[in-house]
Order: C-alpha cells, then sequence, then structure tokens
C-alpha cells in the first residue's frame, strides 16, 4: 500500500491486489495490464529478516542487473527520510491513480494454468491424496483452487502453516528445499495415510514435495522433480501430438546435467542460463519478439522452480503444484509412481547426483570475505579436486567466453566427469557449491560427493 501510495504521489498509475498473493501473479497482472513495472514484498523462501523488494519490468520479468542497478543508483540520490511525497490511500483510489487489481484477472491467471495441463483427463477424488502447506504464505488460495480444478478433492491442510505470518512461526526457514520444513506437512500425511506433501514457498513461486513410498516419505530433489517433468512434458505431448515443432526448455548452469540427456532423447533443445529465473524469463521474451514463443515448453531451476508455458516471466509454483499431482496421478494410473519413474530415469540415463552446499558469512565483513574467497580462487585456479585434476574451469565473468551475461561463477570441470560450480548467493550472505557426482548406484555418487566437499572445506570455510 505505502509503494502504490508514493507511485500515486509521483504521477504513477498503481495497480494495486485486494489481499496477499503469489509472486507468479504479479507477472501476469504486469502483462494483462501492460504496466510499466511491478513490485513484490516478499521474504520469498527466506528467514522474515531476509524480507526483501523484488522489482520487474513491463515483460513481467525481475529487473537484470543493468536496470537493478540503475534503479539504485536513482534512489542513492534521494533522501528515502525526507522528501518522499505520498498520497493517501483513500485518496488514491477516489482519483483512479490507485486501482485494485479484479477478481477477473487472478481468474483469467487460473484459467491459463489449469489450460496448460498435459493430460486433460480430471483427477479423481479416490485417486490422490494430497497434503499441502503455504507455509504461512501466499499460496494457500490459489494452489487448493487449481487442485480442486483438476478434481483433488481430497486435500489436507497444515493448519499450523495455513494464515499468513511473515514471522514464519513453525519453520524459520520456509524454504521447500529443507526436510524441516517439510516435516509438520510429513506427520500429517501419515497419520491420514496420504500420497504425498506440497509445499510451497512463502510467496508461492517455488514448490518441493515428499511422496509416500511405502510408507517411507522420498523427497526428491530440485533438480530431479525438474528432470521428472521434463521429461513427462516431452513424453506426453510427443504421445498426443501437442509437441511444437524445434521445442526448447531452459535451465540454469547450475542445474543438472541429466536434463540435457533427458531432452536431447526427446528431441528437445536445452538452454543453460545464468542463475536466476530472469534469465529463463529472457528466452520466453525473446522468442516471443521472433514470433516462436509456443517452442517454449519448460524452464526450471533445480532450487525448486518450475515453469511449463508463457503466460508469466517467472517461476510459478500454481503451475508447478499442478503438474506434480498431475504426474503422479497419471504413473498411479499406469500402476506406477513418481519414485519409480524417476529410478527408470536413472536406470536409462545414468546415476546422476546433485547436491549443494551452503557457506554463510554474516555480519558487516560477510561480503567482504565473501569477495576476498572469490578472487582467491580466480588467482590462483585450482588444479585438482579431491585427487581428480581439474581439466576445465569456465569462468562467467568472462562473457567473452561464455556467450551469456557477465556473473559471479566458477564452473570446474573434473577428469572424471564430475562438476563443481562455486557461486555466491544472490539472496543471503552465502557462498553456494554445487556438486554433480556420478556413480554406479547412490552411495558411489554420494562417496564422491563427500570427497569433493572434504577437499573444499580449508577454502571455502
Amino acid at each position: 500500500r505505502v509503494t502504490a501510495r508514493v507511485f500515486a504521489a509521483n504521477g504513477v498509475k498503481a495497480y494495486l491486489f485486494k489481499e496477499l498473493m503469489p509472486t507468479p501473479t504479479l507477472s501476469f497482472a504486469v502483462r494483462q495490464l501492460k504496466c510499466s513495472a511491478g513490485i513484490v514484498i516478499t521474504a520469498s523462501h527466506n528467514p522474515s529478516q531476509y524480507n526483501g523488494y523484488k522489482a520487474y519490468d513491463e515483460e513481467g520479468c525481475q529487473l537484470n542487473p543493468e536496470a537493478a542497478a540503475k534503479v539504485l543508483e536513482y534512489a542513492a540520490k534521494r533522501d528515502i527520510f525526507d522528501g518522499v511525497k505520498k498520497m493517501s490511500l483513500d485518496e488514491g483510489l477516489r482519483t483512479g491513480m490507485i486501482e485494485y487489481i479484479s477478481d477477473e484477472l487472478v481468474d483469467q491467471y487460473l484459467h491459463k494454468v489449469f489450460s496448460l495441463r498435459i493430460n486433460k483427463t480430471p483427477v479423481t477424488e479416490s485417486s490422490l491424496k494430497v497434503v499441502y502447506t503455504p507455509l504461512n504464505g501466499t499460496g494457500n488460495k490459489l494452489v487448493r483452487r487449481i487442485l480442486g480444478k483438476m478434481g483433488i478433492e481430497d486435500i489436507a491442510v497444515v493448519r499450523e502453516q495455513e494464515r499468513p505470518d511473515g514471522k514464519f512461526p513453525t519453520c524459520p526457514y520456509p524454504n521447500p528445499e529443507e526436510k524441516a520444513t517439510l516435516q509438520l506437512g510429513i506427520e500429517l500425511c501419515k497419520k491420514i495415510n496420504g500420497d504425498l506433501v506440497l509445499a510451497t514457498d512463502p510467496d508461492a513461486d517455488r514448490v518441493g514435495v515428499a511422496v509416500n513410498h511405502h510408507g517411507e516419505y522420498v523427497l526428491p530433489t530440485g533438480n530431479e522433480i525438474g528432470v521428472l517433468m521434463l521429461d513427462y512434458i516431452a513424453k506426453q505431448r510427443i504421445a498426443h501430438g501437442t509437441m511444437p515443432k524445434k521445442p526448447i526448455a531452459v535451465k540454469s548452469i547450475v542445474s543438472t546435467p541429466l536434463a540435457d540427456a533427458v531432452a536431447e532423447h526427446y528431441g528437445v533443445e536445452l538452454r543453460s542460463v545464468l542463475t536466476g529465473f530472469k534469465w529463463i524469463g529472457d528466452q520466453i521474451a525473446n522468442l516471443e519478439a521472433d514470433g516462436e514463443v509456443d517452442r517454449f515448453i519448460f524452464g526450471f531451476e533445480e532450487s525448486y522452480g518450475y515453469l511449463a508455458g508463457p503466460y508469466v516471466r517467472d517461476k510459478d509454483a500454481v503451475i508447478g503444484s499442478m503438474l506434480i499431482c498431475e504426474m503422479a496421478a497419471y504413473y498411479r494410473s499406469i500402476g506406477s509412481s513418481l519414485k519409480q519413474r524417476l529410478e527408470e530415469i536413472y536406470a536409462e540415463y545414468g546415476r546422476y547426483l546433485n547436491k549443494v552446499d551452503s557457506f554463510e558469512f554474516p555480519g558487516l565483513s560477510g561480503m567482504d570475505k565473501m569477495a576476498g574467497i572469490m578472487d582467491g580462487l580466480r588467482k590462483e585456479p585450482l588444479t585438482e579436486i579431491a585427487g581428480s585434476a581439474v581439466v576445465k574451469v569456465t569462468d562467467y565473468e568472462k562473457p567473452e567466453e561464455t556467450g551469456l551475461p557477465s556473473a559471479n561463477v566458477l564452473i570446474y570441470k573434473l577428469a572424471n566427469g564430475e562438476t563443481v560450480i562455486v557461486r555466491p548467493s544472490g539472496t543471503e550472505p552465502k557462498i553456494k557449491v554445487y556438486y554433480t557426482t556420478l556413480g554406479k548406484d547412490l552411495a558411489e555418487a554420494e562417496a564422491e560427493k563427500e570427497k569433493l566437499a572434504e577437499a573444499l572445506k580449508p577454502i571455502l570455510a
């Protein structure tokens, strides 16, 4: 409301949602209303102290670094404690400088999401029992509405995490990547013998899942869900005759190379872009500008962000929840399961293990320490990690070599085919390390990962 009042007082018309809404509806509204920009204020998947302000461009895509730097340049010239003009909310509404976004626009968003089902057959009530938690965030109404439209009526909501609460009292770190975040959902699922747990992060652009597999709860990683979705979308669209010519999928550079193998199998061009869904949105915008937006079938990041369709320019946990449930119902209907299909994919393409470690650097000196570590890795490049030779180092601060915009990312390709990626987080004071290891089975791949992690600890701790 304060943001809208400031815009209105400065001659900029502002559209305001009547209630808390998932981030992807903001991206959708910017495009539908032909706005110049969008703002969402959220903790996203971070602890409450990192509540932040996310800015979107006229495409409904988060600002790229150049545009963000320009905004900050202007902000630095203002005294934010004195002289900022504000209009009262009542005056803004009366003069038309502030206008509430209609319920019809939200309905249009849900209609678009629903139209992107792969299999159109309704999911009957008896076929799937779902536990859902919005993690005290914004997903509650729209996720339940989309599942209801699919025919899933048996939805149990985690009551302690149902109502919006920016302090996140039951899970201080409301990230669906973390098993502890899903624990209340898993306990409820056990109690009612449910099939799966869905957890959307507070701004409902990411979704995690726990699957009941013979009484044990399996948590597929963001990479595994992304690969399952890519495999399902490609296979089913080919089967239904709805696959476009020259289909394109997009993933971030830190996401699993298993997706490359799956895409190749189905004849899908898979593009890798910098971390941050804005770069996936940028690919969609480029396709739209060329009149080829229908070629885009799927985009994902390993951090539990998914999008199928070009209706928004950001990851969307509403369509992610819908497709996860659709996949689960479909595989059950043919006597299979999400877990079984994932094992079949590993058997076909090889056992890829993708793990992420984080090294935190809190306090005022944290950013300097992180910068020093990254600078040190560039000045004295690693030649081996855990006894395996580094055969190639890709530095994304050199766009002339990568063909992508500059980014503070280092990728180490090892002689044994494994990779290590090092990058500072874009939202928290931490350096993240992404490992891709291979093995004849999960135990061997995990042992390989631990070897690499132990070797890097003295450098990054």
